[in-house]
């Protein structure tokens, strides 16, 4: 541990003379990437001083167990051996957590993808609950969450809802949250009191910046239209809707929350440029298998990873065998067990793939 300590502290004093070179802080890219490398090992460093301060401790308590006559300080001596000892592990645990490379992603902005899926109406009214919910965790994070577009739902919901939402490691929290989501309750439309299982896709997307990805404006269709749904006096009155499709890969974005057509291409740049990205992730995933069966499913589309159970009060999370029943606090955006837990779970295997059992 001492050793890779070492290194990190080498490591450190690279980056901390690195970011003040003028050349570095001209190359932006380069510049908010040492950024956010320096603010990951200076938490690493305090940890480094932690550990060494507890390891001095330790051998002095040794030494002096060793080499003292005096009854009381022995006693003294071992009593702070056993604190070392309490301590020591977990600190060890935490720093071996610190040392899993991060996935430079995680810090990312996210634009968060919501659709009804099987289930008719229901399906719609499930996604504007799931909307709600992760709309109340990302305001008790204190995340901003701001609508790109979205088309109601005939009986309520929505059957598409797209937002971005910006804050601090954004995606390396929601990351875990893309794939099917299924709820089995009574639905609102039923008159015989019969459970239904209904589902809706979540799709949770690194906003990219623009040095990430370029796009090139000339394969790029451009169309206006009039907003539709709630807006003001401006809805259906002006071409203020914009929809860009890139013609290469065929993807399409689109906005029309803004009044203004300047901000809708704005916003739906943003999309466009965030799922152009998340195609490349894709496939550089695709592309280390190894890697990617280590992870919980960060970005399969099809794949069931949990189940809202309205009538027993639980919700399941497939991937991690986890059952809570605590339905209505997690619905309410209480999701930071859930999150909590499968979070743990991707670090634990992360570490296994990557040898850093130190």
């Amino acid at each position: 541990m001492i050793e890779r300590l070492a290194i990190v502290k080498q490591r450190f004093d690279e980056v901390s003379d690195l970011i003040i070179q003028p050349e570095v802080i001209s190359d932006q890219k380069r510049y908010i990437a040492l950024n956010r490398e320096y603010k990951d090992l200076c938490a690493l460093m305090e940890k480094r001083k932690e550990y060494l301060d507890l390891i001095n401790r330790q051998q002095e308590a040794e030494q002096l167990i060793s080499t003292e006559t005096d009854s009381e300080m022995i006693d003294m001596a071992k009593e702070e051996l056993e604190d070392v000892k309490v301590h020591l592990p977990e600190l060890e645990d935490t720093i071996r957590f610190m040392l899993i490379p991060k996935d430079p992603e995680d810090t990312k902005n996210i634009v968060m993808e919501l659709r009804a899926g099987t289930g008719g109406d229901e399906a719609s009214i499930f996604a504007g609950d799931l909307y709600r919910m992760y709309t109340k965790y990302c305001e008790s994070r204190g995340w901003k969450v701001s609508v790109v577009d979205l088309n109601e739902g005939t009986a309520g919901g929505f059957k598409e809802i797209i937002l971005e939402v910006s804050g601090t490691d954004v995606y390396g929290t929601m990351k875990f949250e893309s794939g099917v989501h299924r709820v089995q309750r009574v639905p609102q439309t039923e008159t015989q009191g019969r459970v239904h299982t209904s589902a809706a896709t979540v799709m949770v997307l690194p906003e990219a910046e623009e040095f990430d990805i370029e796009i090139d404006m000339n394969e790029v269709r451009l169309d206006f239209f009039c907003s539709s749904g709630p807006g003001g006096q401006s809805v259906n009155t002006t071409y203020s809707a914009v929809r860009l499709t890139h013609i290469p890969t065929g993807i399409v974005a689109q906005c029309q929350d803004q009044k203004s057509q300047h901000k809708n291409k704005e916003k739906a740049l943003k999309v466009l440029r965030s799922r152009l990205y998340e195609l490349e992730l894709s496939k550089k995933l695709e592309a280390d298998s190894a890697k990617r069966n280590a992870m919980v499913s960060s970005g399969d589309r099809s794949a069931k990873i949990r189940t809202y159970n309205y009538p027993q009060g639980r919700v399941t999370d497939h991937r991690i065998g986890l059952t809570l029943y605590d339905l209505q606090n997690i619905v309410n955006g209480d999701l930071n067990k859930l999150i909590d837990e499968i979070q743990l779970h991707y670090n634990t295997e992360k570490l296994k793939v990557s040898g850093e059992l130190i």
